[in-house]
């Protein structure tokens, strides 16, 4: 019995790392057509697949100054973000996360959303092999184009026509920074006309913006 059931968890496991690889060597040459996510929308899913040569770099610069300073630097995951977030939600209040773009962009094309240390897990596995396959640019091409940018909105492209009604390849640094802001939670967080915390949030991404063009942490991207 337990040969049996060793022999059918190591089928398993090939299995699962088989079709793992076959998917992000894919990935890394074909738009993700789906996900998850978009699946599980009751809003529908309007996107649009625009290569990062179309989508500015005011976009990229905001999203890592908002989401991930050390994009260029880690390896897939920031263990200083970790640990801070770590620490501040022992501390009580605002829950916050630690998780790089990297990791975001495994969890959109192939996870589910929610928590848990088993979805977590399997996120980690596939972040080292986007990081190892795909590399930086390519990371930050997709996580524009299927990060959710609104109610049953995805993407740069989707997301800068809704909002701005113009191409995601043309975005102020103001632009940028209001759709930035709205990534983590784009159905409760205007684009648009953002008041409070919000709008503060936005002007902070605005000015880190430079902070980003200045010091080159956008570099890996354009390499």
């Amino acid at each position: 019995m337990i040969p049996m059931l060793l022999r059918f968890l190591a089928k398993a496991i090939a299995g699962f790392v088989g079709l793992t690889l076959v998917l992000v060597v894919l990935f890394k040459f074909v738009p993700v057509p789906i996900t998850a996510t978009m699946l599980m929308d009751g809003n529908g899913a309007t996107r649009d697949w625009e290569s990062l040569d179309n989508i500015d770099r005011n976009l990229v610069r905001a999203v890592v100054a908002a989401e991930d300073s050390r994009f260029c630097e880690h390896s897939g995951f920031d263990a200083e973000a970790i640990e801070q977030a770590w620490r501040e939600n022992m501390e009580g209040g605002r829950i916050r996360g630690g998780s790089t773009i990297s990791q975001q962009t495994a969890k959109n094309v192939f996870l589910w959303q929610g928590g848990g240390y088993v979805r977590k897990g399997i996120e980690a596995w596939f972040t080292f092999w986007i990081e190892l396959i795909w590399g930086k640019r390519r990371i930050m091409e997709v996580y524009l184009n299927v990060a959710e940018t609104g109610i049953g909105t995805y993407g740069a492209e989707a997301g800068a026509q809704r909002y701005f009604n113009h191409s995601a390849a043309r975005l102020t640094p103001r632009e940028a920074a209001r759709m930035a802001a709205a990534f983590p939670s784009p159905k409760k967080r205007a684009v648009t006309n953002p008041g409070g915390w919000l709008a503060r949030h936005g002007r902070r991404i605005e000015r880190r913006i430079g902070i980003v063009r200045r010091d080159g942490l956008d570099a890996c991207v354009y390499k």
